[in-house]
């Protein structure tokens, strides 16, 4: 399985969790030199390597294409996909041409997973990820919806391992520190501002929680 995702950290965690579970599994990130990245492509070529990681910049590469008919993909699958609608028009182009890697590899089927798509951006990301036909006209504009040649799956945004209270709290400070004294575990405090989190995590340090800010 090739897995296009966008940032290293996912995909390092992702990696370590199926390594943890005995699965082979590699990524290619910016971070690495062009001698690490042609070992892991060697390695997934010739070894039981299940899933590869790469961000889309990668796909454009001349290194990839050299190796990518050897790599016997059987599945695409984009990671946090509302990237190509959200991210691919102006910060990252390259989400937009993840189609073109369904020309290099015809009948392999692709998977665009994501938790957070509005119904324009699902459409948005089917419509990108199509291959348009040889006869395909931009001017004509796309016809993917009519072509139907793409599923969409949605679940419940319920999530039984997650309950939700809300709370009209005169102090929100004392609320925060009254949660903290009586949930176990960690916490994390979204706040408005940046200064709001320096704030927050130093009236939190003077009441004994071990707290610091980030933005």
């Amino acid at each position: 399985c090739l897995v296009i995702s966008p940032l290293i950290a996912l995909m390092n965690d992702q990696v370590q969790n199926l390594r943890k579970k005995n699965i082979t599994a590699f990524c290619i990130h910016t971070g690495m030199q062009r001698k690490e990245v042609i070992s892991v492509l060697e390695t997934a070529t010739h070894s039981n390597c299940r899933f590869l990681y790469v961000s889309p910049e990668r796909l454009e590469t001349k290194l990839f294409k050299e190796f990518l008919p050897g790599l016997g993909v059987h599945l695409i699958a984009v990671d946090e996909a509302h990237c190509i609608s959200q991210w691919g028009y102006d910060f990252r182009p390259p989400y937009l041409r993840i189609a073109q890697l369904r020309e290099e590899l015809p009948g392999v089927p692709v998977i665009a997973l994501t938790a957070s798509a509005t119904p324009l951006v699902q459409q948005d990301i089917c419509e990108h990820l199509t291959p348009m036909p040889p006869s395909y006209s931009p001017e004509a504009g796309r016809n993917t919806k009519e072509r139907g040649d793409f599923k969409i799956f949605r679940q419940s945004f319920e999530r039984a391992n997650l309950s939700y209270s809300v709370f009209k709290a005169s102090s929100r400070i004392n609320k925060i520190t009254a949660i903290l004294k009586s949930v176990g575990g960690s916490a994390i405090v979204y706040c408005k501002t940046r200064k709001r989190t320096k704030e927050i995590s130093e009236l939190l340090n003077t009441q004994g929680f071990t707290a610091d800010f980030y933005n």
